[in-house]
């Protein structure tokens, strides 16, 4: 009757269901994101991701706007794979970039403190929070 932490098997599934994903959707206004995200997923030997073109300005008004940003990818589309990122919470929270399933339910996660802390580009941050999420679950890096 307890639970006493994560099990490999369950580490598996979660690598397995990214690794075979047919339809990785990254919502978003601009390519730039995209372009780092599928940078990132080439060099962990994951498919590629598309743009999922939406309007997600509503997230912005819900206590976590990344996941909302997910949901509402989710919602509208057939997505296997959702990656989504944006604010943690309040703003000045930092951000989270997210991994949803098909469900709706996260896979795993990579955070970054506020711009004005770490002063990093949106390309670094992006790379940054997306090997975290990567390597969080177990992945490594090809080659």
């Amino acid at each position: 009757d307890s639970r006493f932490g994560d099990t490999l098997e369950e580490i598996q599934e979660i690598q397995n269901y990214i690794k075979n994903a047919k339809k990785v959707y990254i919502p978003n206004k601009n390519g730039i994101k995209v372009e780092v995200l599928n940078k990132v997923l080439e060099e962990y030997n994951l498919p590629q991701a598309e743009i999922l073109q939406l309007n997600t300005n509503t997230a912005d008004t819900s206590r976590i706007p990344a996941l909302a940003k997910a949901y509402i990818a989710l919602d509208q589309s057939d997505a296997d794979l959702i990656i989504a990122r944006g604010r943690l919470g309040i703003p000045g929270s930092g951000s989270l970039l997210i991994f949803i399933d098909n469900k709706g339910r996260i896979l795993t996660c990579g955070t970054s403190p506020s711009h004005v802390i770490h002063k990093k580009t949106i390309e670094e941050a992006v790379y940054n929070e997306a090997c975290e999420a990567l390597e969080k679950i177990g992945f490594n890096k090809e080659g």
